[in-house]
């Protein structure tokens, strides 16, 4: 790898990485569950799946109103909670409201696990979707396999996720799985991100440390 093409890359603030990923994580994400969660008291199971759908499209109507981007999440949520409600209502089972994305979730394990052995890890996509990264950079032999480390974490996280959900989902009520579940995975979710950012930042500042000036 080109040690100046290297030196040139400089990872943006933290500060800018999370005002531009958490408002889209928190709208597409975390916010259908939690309208789901304060409307199921009121509403019942049914009244809160459509509360869910309705609160998504709102938000969607909301930014074209504003002719405003619509976010990729914002778009895979709307897709994502409309055919869950279809389930749940075909069905007569409002579980099913919150398997199909479990299923997506061993599903989205088992892509970063497939991607190790392939020597295309899954979390330098995501990378490089959320921060514009030289293909220097993905190229060199220790970012490599820094991203193929953390693709087998996201695995496990993945799996985690999806096997305490589904042992939830089947053995306590739909209140305790929206408290439980949403807790345990914020806590996954918090501390993988927490480790993969700091092995990048580590990984970054060995990548692109000057070269030892010769004798």
């Amino acid at each position: 790898m080109d040690g100046q093409d290297a030196h040139a890359f400089a990872l943006p603030p933290f500060s800018v990485l999370l005002r531009h990923a958490v408002p889209r994580f928190v709208e597409g994400v975390i916010a259908p569950v939690a309208v789901f969660y304060l409307a199921l008291a009121a509403l019942g199971q049914g009244g809160a799946i459509v509360a869910a759908v309705l609160w998504v499209f709102a938000a969607i109507a909301w930014r074209m109103a504003r002719r405003d981007p619509v976010p990729g999440t914002l778009t895979l949520a709307a897709i994502g909670v409309l055919a869950r409600a279809a389930l749940a209502f075909g069905t007569g089972d409002p579980r099913l409201f919150f398997l199909q994305p479990t299923l997506g979730t061993l599903l989205v394990g088992s892509v970063f696990l497939a991607s190790v052995p392939l020597g295309r890890p899954m979390a330098a996509k995501i990378a490089s979707d959320l921060v514009p990264l030289p293909p220097d950079f993905l190229a060199h032999g220790r970012v490599h396999r820094f991203f193929l480390r953390i693709s087998l974490l996201w695995a496990l996280v993945f799996f985690t996720n999806a096997v305490f959900s589904l042992w939830l989902l089947f053995h306590e009520s739909l209140e305790t799985f929206l408290v439980l579940r949403t807790s345990v995975v914020a806590l996954l979710w918090t501390a993988a991100a927490a480790i993969t950012l700091a092995g990048f930042r580590r990984t970054l500042c060995h990548v692109t440390a000057p070269a030892p000036a010769a004798a």
